[in-house]
């Protein structure tokens, strides 16, 4: 596995199936750039963990579009699987209609480019964060049997901001509202002197 935060996001092109249902053949990573993305891998459609994460992801997309993050889902299903996937309700095994693309990595390239192939050849439960300039600020990688926290990658945009905004860092635990951190050792003692026991 790569670790790939601090690095220019690997970009792609590839087939997708819209939120709109559109399918298309050019869906570029690179398109988004100047905005910040959620780009998650899961192993395949029509399996068991990966519906749950997915709609984890669409249940909070008015959360990720208020804070101007565009959500992409990856697998090495085709287009034509995940458009069958979003044709079924969830209460029969399926998806619906989500509220982000769904790409179509059937050559594995793109698993491959981000470091995340599970020996099986489907992709680990990998997730990056990839800010405005390109850049990975944040990824975490799963084994197969064990689904995301969604909930975390918001903390991670709303760190992100705060961090971009204010230029303190996130202390453990950090959520949104609370104190930041000055990273100097000034700034370490004053935090730790107020917070140290809560940690």
């Amino acid at each position: 596995m790569n670790v790939l935060v601090t690095q220019q996001a690997p970009d792609f092109k590839a087939a997708a199936v819209l939120a709109d249902s559109t399918i298309v053949n050019n869906f570029q990573l690179s398109d988004l750039k100047g905005k910040k993305i959620v780009l998650f891998f899961y192993p395949l459609d029509f399996t068991f963990v990966c519906p749950s994460e997915i709609l984890a992801h669409h249940h909070r997309m008015i959360q990720f579009n208020d804070k101007g993050v565009e959500v992409i889902g990856v697998s090495v299903d085709s287009q034509f699987t995940h458009n069958a996937w979003r044709k079924i309700a969830p209460m029969d095994g399926g998806l619906g209609i989500i509220d982000f693309p769904l790409v179509a990595d059937t050559n594995h390239a793109i698993m491959k480019s981000y470091g995340i192939v599970h020996p099986t050849g489907v992709a680990l439960r990998a997730s990056f964060l990839i800010d405005e300039n390109f850049d990975i600020r944040h990824q975490v990688v799963n084994d197969l049997p064990l689904g995301r926290n969604v909930d975390e990658m918001l903390r991670m945009v709303d760190a992100l901001d705060f961090h971009s905004k204010h230029g303190e860092v996130c202390p453990a635990g950090w959520n949104k509202g609370d104190e930041g951190m000055k990273d100097t050792p000034a700034g370490v003692a004053n935090y730790l002197s107020q917070y140290a026991d809560k940690l």
